[in-house]
């Protein structure tokens, strides 16, 4: 596990939900809900919980501006940077807010990516930057959706310079657009994204996140998922396409953009996902045997996704039993759509995979 402190000194302030501002009507603003919080709580599940022997801590660094620039423009940079100058929050678009503290926040996400992509490339199998602010959203020339650098990117990036054949997979419950973006004319790079079906949402995210959003060679593979899509349906999403492309592709390395907001309880997401959901997607992840290097990403009800990290560095480490039950899941696994989606990738993707041509079963 990667970490590094400067990553808590990011602030978006507090208003409505994610919206700054001031809300006569409301009694008691709330914490924008990418906060500090959210990342000790995650933390602390990990040193207190099961699975914290199993684990070894190391500490990030900050990154440079030079290697921001590898996936973001110098001029978006240099924004930034005098956004979080202060001494005011500024608000880069309608939710996405820097302060005083954002900019070494940044560098250390960034840098602690870097870090662990480092580990892995000198021999460690699987390292996990537990950062923020997340970065998946970010695009070469702009923030989006609480996101200021790509931090998965990034990495894949830095690979892909060392002559490292890369893949992303994204399981955060929105599109990863801003990975999509920096890739999407790269025919070296593969990037893939499970997420619920969300369109657009304005002008910092004009990416609709649909299977026809190809990318050059069906190099950018966009798996939407119908709203009330759980465990079932993102086993399945796995295992008929994203597995069998990567297979396809033969990837030196594979950069997890891992969000849990897909989880039943998030109040960012739309889709149903349980502890134990997560538990098989890192268990199923690992089974690639693939040098694996993770980000975190989004997860706002910050216990219950702490719980999803839990188990799903339980199924990446592949342990034979849970070591933590889930006291919560009750919601059901929607998946009566999950054929309909599917097939929908299946048609846009075939034509550039082999692995997607004829209906493969449908595993038990």
């Amino acid at each position: 596990m990667f970490w590094h402190d400067a990553c808590l000194e990011h602030d978006a302030g507090e208003g409505l939900w994610e919206l700054p501002g001031d809300w006569d009507w409301l009694d008691v603003p709330e914490r924008h809900p990418e906060n500090a919080a959210r990342l000790r709580t995650f933390r602390h599940a990990l040193e207190h919980g099961p699975v914290a022997e199993h684990l070894t801590w190391r500490t990030g660094r900050l990154a440079t501006e030079e290697e921001l620039a590898r996936v973001h423009t110098p001029d978006y940079l240099a924004s930034l940077r005098a956004a979080c100058a202060g001494p005011d929050r500024v608000a880069l678009e309608v939710n996405t807010v820097v302060g005083p503290g954002s900019w070494n926040a940044v560098l250390a996400a960034a840098g602690t990516a870097l870090e662990a992509l480092d580990a892995v490339r000198n021999g460690t199998p699987i390292a996990y930057a537990l950062v923020r602010p997340p970065g998946h959203h970010a695009q070469p020339t702009m923030a989006d959706g609480y996101c200021l650098v790509n931090n998965a990117a990034l990495v894949a990036e830095t690979a892909r310079r060392a002559g490292l054949r890369v893949a992303v997979l994204d399981w955060d419950v929105h599109h990863g657009n801003g990975t999509q973006e920096v890739f999407l004319d790269q025919p070296d790079v593969l990037t893939i994204s499970l997420h619920m079906r969300h369109g657009p949402w304005g002008t910092n995210h004009a990416q609709t996140g649909a299977p026809d959003e190809t990318g050059v060679d069906g190099r950018n593979l966009n798996i939407e998922l119908s709203l009330g899509a759980g465990d079932t349906a993102y086993l399945r999403a796995l295992d008929e396409i994203a597995f069998p492309v990567l297979r396809e592709f033969q990837p030196d390395l594979l950069v997890c953009a891992s969000g849990f907001d897909g989880s039943a309880f998030d109040p960012n997401g739309r889709h149903n996902l349980t502890a134990d959901g997560y538990r098989r997607i890192g268990r199923r992840a690992a089974g690639m045997g693939l040098p694996l290097v993770l980000t975190q990403e989004g997860g706002y009800l910050r216990g219950y996704s702490a719980l999803c990290l839990h188990a799903l560095v339980e199924g990446l480490l592949r342990l034979p039993e849970p070591l933590l039950n889930d006291p919560l899941a009750y919601v059901p696994d929607d998946s009566q759509c999950t054929e309909t989606d599917l097939d929908k990738v299946r048609a846009t993707h075939s034509p550039y995979w082999q692995a997607l041509v004829g209906r493969p079963p449908n595993p038990s």
